[in-house]
């Protein structure tokens, strides 16, 4: 377990994950990034996406859509602050539709071009997570 970091996955309502993995990959402010044992030290804004869990030492390999927030690296923990959190395995596809109709008339709404930047990344991250599956 000595290769294994430390990991909390806490969204408002609750704490969904708090177990040690080999690596996890989240969804960075500018881009993925995977998160292993004696990483540097950083703090990052998240965009909506997916963490992927991969070789947790309880659950095994696990996946998360989150919703933007925070990420605290250190080099044996990192600790996820999600807006919002829904582990995979709870995920209702009609959700995410919905939530990508909706992104798309946000995106039609919009008026200036720095909502319309907003708009349109979010698009396109629910999009991604939507190939996903």
């Amino acid at each position: 377990m000595v290769d294994k970091i430390a990991f909390d996955l806490v969204s408002p309502e609750r704490l969904l994950i708090s177990e040690s993995a080999d690596m996890i990959t989240i969804p960075g402010s500018d881009g993925y990034m995977g998160v292993i044992r004696g990483h540097m030290p950083l703090i990052s804004t998240l965009r909506v996406g997916m963490i992927d869990v991969s070789g947790g030492t309880t659950s095994g390999d696990q996946k998360f859509f989150i919703r933007g927030g925070f990420a605290e690296v250190n080099p044996d923990k990192l600790t996820v602050l999600a807006e919002e959190a829904i582990p995979m395995s709870e995920f209702d596809l009609a959700v995410l539709d919905q939530r990508i109709s909706d992104a798309e008339e946000v995106l039609a709404a919009a008026t200036t071009e720095a909502e319309r930047a907003k708009a349109h990344d979010n698009l396109a991250d629910l999009r991604m997570v939507r190939a996903a599956f």
